[in-house]
């Protein structure tokens, strides 16, 4: 990954990756829902549940980028 990617928070960090949604600025639109699952789904309005905050770092980072809100983020 590029420099770039580390520091918009797309790159996965190195050891014990979680992924992360940022309650406050998602809008339900579920894509996190659909590449994720079953770690991540919807509930009635689709807002995302997380079940597993360790993704698969390559899954995770295509989740990161196609958030159209960038609610995502690796912690």
């Amino acid at each position: 990954m590029s420099i770039r990617d580390r520091l918009a928070g797309i790159a996965a960090p190195d050891t014990d990756a979680r992924l992360a949604v940022d309650r406050v600025a998602c809008e339900g639109r579920g894509i996190c829902s659909e590449l994720l699952a079953p770690a991540f789904t919807s509930d009635e309005w689709g807002y995302p549940i997380v079940h597993d905050e360790h993704v698969d770092a390559d899954l995770g980072a295509t989740a990161i980028r196609l958030c159209p809100v960038r609610a995502l983020r690796w912690r």
